[in-house]
């Protein structure tokens, strides 16, 4: 986990015996919702709009799929801490 050189960028383990589903993407768009700045999910070379259910559904994360999160804008570290929280316990599943 490290800071990119304009803003943040943190990676997670998806945990959830279901992967990211429906549900899942929609708590995690809600928090981005929050964000400062448009927050990004990255597995490997494709990207999502966190605030988007679809782009996240898009990038297929079965349990165990590492993904980044990204933001331009440091003052949104506690937004993206809140999604790793939420993603490493399992969506709350």
């Amino acid at each position: 986990m490290g800071v990119a050189a304009k803003g943040l960028a943190k990676e997670v383990m998806i945990t959830n015996e279901l992967g990211m589903h429906a549900r899942s993407a929609a708590q995690i768009a809600k928090l981005a919702m929050q964000a400062n700045s448009k927050i990004r999910l990255i597995k490997g070379d494709k990207e999502a709009d966190a605030t988007s259910i679809m782009d996240i559904l898009t990038l297929e994360c079965p349990m165990g799929t590492k993904i980044k999160l990204a933001s331009q804008d440091s003052a949104d570290l506690e937004i993206l801490n809140k999604i790793i929280q939420l993603i490493e316990n399992g969506f709350g599943d």
